[in-house]
């Protein structure tokens, strides 16, 4: 519980969500493109920015399953990435938790093209390796919850943020509007498919650690 405190702390207050955002989009990008590379599209690159938004680029046909679930993927990412450490925890294994975004840090990193996000995923890489590698069992399974609790919260706030920018004509070509004109569902039924998913592996995830 203290450490869904301090995670809420690091999602709640804009000034502090400015910084900490960043690595939500990672992962949020990171699920475009691993969706992308897994439904048959070539990755053509990502980018991440210092207002903490990020693109990712692929190429392949328009339309189609492979580009609707490659859409799908970035709002569900942070919180998928976040129920499967709750279980990894709720298993014992903290240190499991902290290699296994190891690993898959490396495959953004590949595909990033800009300075500001190489630098970013390398920060993380390097904040990660060293709690793994130096730090006590103690040390890994304090930073395993926080990271958990970090990416649990952290799915849902983006959602309203997303919301809030398409109700002041910000975001014609977010997400939910892509899957919009996919797949003929309004955009507004994608934000709360992304908000009914956020909030659920919130609560189910939090229930295993809690537990």
């Amino acid at each position: 519980m203290a450490a869904a405190f301090v995670a809420a702390i690091a999602v709640a207050p804009s000034q502090v969500w400015r910084l900490t955002r960043g690595f939500v989009t990672i992962a949020h990008e990171g699920g475009h493109a691993l969706v992308a590379v897994l439904s048959g599209r070539r990755l053509s690159g990502i980018r991440l920015h210092s207002d903490s938004s990020g693109l990712t680029l692929t190429r392949g046909r328009p339309t189609g399953p492979g580009m609707v679930f490659t859409a799908l993927a970035g709002y569900v990412a942070p919180s998928l990435l976040g129920l499967g450490g709750a279980a990894l925890l709720a298993g014992g294994r903290p240190t499991a938790v902290l290699w296994g975004c190891m690993l898959l840090l490396p495959c953004v990193l590949i595909m990033v093209r800009n300075f500001f996000g190489i630098l970013s995923v390398l920060v993380t890489m390097g904040m990660l390796f060293a709690v793994s590698w130096f730090g006590s069992s103690d040390v890994q399974g304090v930073f395993g919850y926080l990271l958990v609790w970090f990416l649990l919260l952290g799915g849902v706030r983006p959602v309203f943020e997303l919301q809030a920018m398409r109700r002041r004509g910000r975001a014609p070509d977010s997400d939910a509007d892509q899957l919009a004109q996919l797949t003929r569902v309004p955009g507004l039924v994608w934000v709360g498919f992304f908000l009914l998913f956020a909030v659920g592996a919130l609560v189910l995830g939090g229930s295993w650690l809690i537990a």
